[in-house]
């Protein structure tokens, strides 16, 4: 099992996984449009809720943070090899951020969850700490991912019992999604996207503290990077055991918490940032249990190997499957297109992802048979390096 390109050969397969994840997840929420019609089998009841239930506890806000995680990685990667050969690739990497932030804008277009232009303006703080030490980006990460802001919230909340927060402004922005989703033409849903759609998305992830749990991620895959431990080796082998003890033991306590604090304090002003500072911990803790558990299968176990290495054609071609994803889901959910939020249920749709999921990975295998690279990461590559031989 040992590879010349073993670290970006599991990395792939983690990306595969993570990207198919968020693809089943966006396909059962009908791509943040959440439109069902009614059923009276209580065997559709009973799947819905399962499936619901299933995939939320294994990828929801799991998926994206391997994603993330990976981001941070990939940077490390090509920072690192430019420096081998003498150059600095941080103001290269700030334009590659302006090409993303682009890709981010046509995905909006479609979609009003996409987090490419989030991606965009956080992954900048890569440039900042690219030359720190490892145990100063360690503790920079560390502080992100406590969530500081939240911690400010509480503390305030505390001081001042009469303190009353006011309504999420991203459910005002998805209220104005909603109708054109419903009802718009495609010119209607493409400009209600790229306003009310992108401030939405943006405003649930400050609402939610993707702002510092992404950068954080991101700086935290920069390390894996840096202290190569997607490589195989015993060392590496006995420090994902640890990881994948560690998480399951933090995850489960914080994701009793999450259930327990709402029936015992009543006070939204303090229970908003307490629970979203429980519940991040909970899923990055479960991320690292699945990020773990994943590469201790992929070198330790011949079949589990052979399986995942099979979602690495997949995983080399996100950005292309992504973004063709948000194009599928919403012509098939949204009323421009087939207008089916309205007939399929979560059972029906979580198959057809199954189905689109299986076309999507087909694509990319065919692909890779020929070209090095997806389309758009052809495009994206080429973009990045434009002016330089």
């Amino acid at each position: 099992m040992t590879k010349t390109h073993q670290r970006i050969d599991v990395a792939d397969a983690l990306r595969g996984f993570a990207i198919m994840g968020i693809f089943l997840l966006h396909c059962i929420e009908h791509f943040n449009f959440y439109s069902f019609p009614e059923t009276d089998s209580s065997i559709l009841k009973f799947t819905d809720k399962m499936i619901w239930d299933s995939m939320f506890f294994t990828f929801g806000g799991k998926a994206y943070g391997i994603f993330a995680l990976l981001f941070g990685f990939s940077f490390f990667i090509q920072d690192n090899n430019q420096l081998e050969k003498g150059n600095d690739f941080r103001l290269r990497f700030l334009w590659r951020l302006f090409l993303l932030f682009i890709w981010g804008n046509i995905n909006a277009m479609f979609f009003t969850g996409e987090i490419l232009v989030l991606y965009s303006i956080v992954g900048v703080l890569l440039i900042f700490v690219a030359r720190l030490k490892t145990r100063t980006v360690a503790i920079v990460a560390t502080i992100l991912m406590l969530q500081p802001m939240e911690w400010g919230k509480l503390i305030y909340a505390l001081l001042n019992p009469d303190y009353i927060p006011g309504e999420p402004l991203a459910n005002y922005y998805f209220g104005q999604a909603y109708p054109v989703q419903a009802n718009g033409t495609f010119l209607e849903t493409v400009k209600m996207n790229l306003w009310d759609g992108q401030l939405a998305s943006l405003t649930w992830a400050w609402e939610n503290a993707r702002f510092f749990q992404t950068p954080a991620l991101f700086m935290f895959g920069m390390l894996i990077g840096r202290s190569g431990l997607f490589k195989y080796s015993d060392r590496n082998v006995s420090f994902w055991i640890k990881v994948f003890v560690i998480g399951i033991i933090c995850f489960f306590p914080l994701n009793g918490l999450v259930d327990l604090i709402p029936k015992f304090i009543e006070n939204k002003a303090v229970l908003g940032p307490l629970a979203l500072i429980i519940k991040s911990l909970a899923n990055m803790a479960f991320m690292s249990f699945l990020v773990s558990l994943i590469i201790l299968i992929y070198y330790k176990t011949v079949k589990g190997h052979n399986l995942l290495d099979k979602l690495r054609p997949y995983g080399k071609m996100t950005l292309t499957n992504y973004i063709m994803q948000s194009v599928v889901g919403s012509a098939l959910f949204y009323n421009w297109g087939l207008g089916l939020h309205n007939k399929l249920g979560v059972t029906c749709s979580f198959l057809l992802g199954i189905v689109l999921f299986l076309l999507q990975y087909l694509f990319c295998y065919w692909w890779l048979k020929k070209y090095k690279h997806g389309p758009l990461e052809y495009v994206w590559k080429k973009l990045t390096w434009i002016g330089k031989k």
